[in-house]
């Protein structure tokens, strides 16, 4: 059982920016920081099968693919990396890569990859806050300039570069031509509504990603039977006894709380193991205690469940 103010460690990045405002407030004077990643505070604790990040980008980064389960195992990981991400703020005209625009034989990629022709081959589109994205292991990608975006992702840091906008850094063709799915990416399904306070935004094997909206001044029981990440996006709240604002996560496993939101309401995004929604991770609190004749502190400990809404 655990609730856990997450920790954050920092990651430094020739793409990163040197203010992190309003999603942190850590002095980032030196290099840019790039990436926040949220940890768990107790360090013997068991590693979490995800990772929550925020990325903050004033230059693209290197258009890259991830390797999927099989492949990472058969060189010695314990898993490959499919991951989402959520726009939180972009500038005009920012964008992101996902896919090709035609499909390429391992060959033509690995050419590709050789003459830089592959960054004119990648499918960029223009996203805006509140868009998800999501990027299966195999998919080419990149992240374009004056993005700040929330990523969910499997547990591993595992990348093979294509292209790196000379950075002189290290690229992977044998293994980035081994891994990638080398065409146009399939049509992702859209948001689905579970309730009214809670949206499945992506719903996968190795994760569910939603987003939740709690109006001002509300309550509710959370039920985090397996591990469960909760990143405030807006206003304010209080879980158990840790108060989180814009930018703060919550790690919680095993453990059943409540959730008080504070007076402005609060929006986050709530992240666990997939493959399919959890119907009873959280319930109206008030609703509880009306349906069941309950005290609020029995409503905050129920189990019932609720049905998922189409």
């Amino acid at each position: 059982m655990a609730i856990e103010h997450a920790a954050v460690q920092v990651a430094r990045k020739p793409w990163g920016v040197g203010d992190l405002h309003p999603w942190s407030s850590i002095d980032v004077a030196g290099a840019p920081v790039g990436e926040l990643w949220f940890q768990r505070t107790h360090k013997h604790a068991p590693i979490p099968a995800l990772l929550l990040k925020l990325l903050f980008t004033s230059e693209p980064l290197s258009i890259q693919v991830h390797p999927d389960d099989e492949f990472a195992r058969s060189i010695g990981l314990p898993n490959g990396k499919t991951e989402a991400w959520y726009i939180l703020a972009a500038a005009p005209g920012a964008r992101v890569a996902l896919g090709l625009k035609r499909r390429l034989t391992p060959q033509a990629l690995r050419a590709a990859i050789r003459d830089g022709s592959i960054a004119d081959l990648t499918q960029w589109c223009p996203v805006a806050k509140g868009d998800i994205i999501f990027v299966p292991a195999g998919t080419i990608h990149a992240i374009g300039a004056g993005i700040v975006l929330a990523e969910i992702q499997q547990r591993s840091d595992t990348t093979f570069r294509l292209f790196d906008y000379g950075r002189q850094r290290e690229l992977h063709e044998e293994c980035a031509v081994a891994v990638s799915d080398a065409g146009p990416v399939q049509a992702q399904s859209g948001p689905r509504r579970i309730t009214t306070a809670r949206t499945a935004l992506i719903t996968s094997q190795h994760f569910v990603v939603e987003l939740i909206d709690l109006p001002a001044n509300s309550n509710w029981a959370l039920n985090a039977d397996r591990e469960t990440w909760i990143l405030a996006i807006e206003g304010r709240a209080r879980i158990a006894l840790t108060s989180i604002s814009v930018g703060d996560a919550v790690f919680i496993e095993g453990d059943r709380t409540g959730i008080e939101v504070g007076a402005g309401g609060m929006r986050g995004l709530v992240a666990y193991p997939g493959p399919d929604p959890v119907a009873a991770l959280l319930q109206d609190a008030g609703e509880l205690t009306k349906s069941a004749g309950m005290s609020a502190g029995d409503a905050l400990k129920s189990s019932e469940t609720v049905e998922v809404q189409a």
